[in-house]
């Protein structure tokens, strides 16, 4: 596989993404790039900065933020202005803010523009909301992954938990609806899935199942 392909990964949150595509990354031996990472970043420094709700400031900060992103023994880890932001990122507060972060235009033509520059040589597995339609429409290969309200609710649930916090499932259900309605409904960017990309539903598919199918979909773009 000599030709180095940009892989993107579409979906709403808890629908396997990250996981599927460190795996088909890893299995390809490309570069994984968890851009939501990149918005939970700013709306981590937005809450620490009491900048919430405060659009102009939220834009100037996220455009002064150093953010880096390495994947390191099978994890995303984060820096913002040298400091690892990984954990904290993933907390309940950040997750129940982030869709709004991320509705804000200016915010998202500043990640945007960074994640363009980090898959411009290809080689990398991207995912996230608009990689597909946005970040990389011309992305030689297309997936959309989704799943039922339950499976996702269960699967964040057992992520917090994972992380030492327990939330009740239906308050993770509700934060899931919640963030699916602000992605698919934003002005800037929404969550759809474009009419090229190749939709799997992993509500009943395994981890393994859902790279396979992805892997294929590599084998028939590249012997083109």
């Amino acid at each position: 596989m000599s030709k180095k392909l940009i892989i993107a990964i579409d979906g709403p949150a808890g629908s396997g993404k990250s996981t599927t595509a460190k795996l088909v990354a890893a299995k390809l031996n490309y570069t994984y790039i968890d851009t939501g990472a990149m918005y939970r970043a700013v709306t981590l420094f937005a809450l620490r900065n009491n900048l919430m709700g405060k659009t102009n400031e939220i834009i100037k900060m996220a455009n002064e933020l150093d953010i880096v992103l390495k994947f390191v023994d099978g994890e995303t880890k984060i820096t913002v202005n040298g400091s690892d932001v990984s954990k904290e990122i993933r907390s309940f507060d950040v997750n129940s803010n982030v869709s709004e972060i991320s509705t804000i235009e200016g915010v998202r033509k500043i990640l945007v523009k960074k994640q363009q520059q980090m898959g411009k040589d290809g080689g990398v597995v991207m995912e996230g909301r608009d990689i597909t339609t946005v970040v990389y429409p011309n992305a030689q290969v297309k997936i959309f992954l989704t799943a039922g309200i339950d499976e996702r609710a269960v699967r964040r649930a057992k992520e917090f938990l994972e992380k030492g916090t327990e939330v009740p499932i239906e308050k993770v259900k509700e934060n899931l609806k919640n963030r699916d309605f602000i992605d698919s409904n934003r002005e800037a960017s929404p969550l759809t899935k474009t009419p090229d990309s190749i939709e799997i539903d992993t509500s009943n598919t395994t981890i393994e199942e859902q790279v396979d199918l992805i892997l294929e979909e590599v084998k028939k773009v590249l012997s083109k």
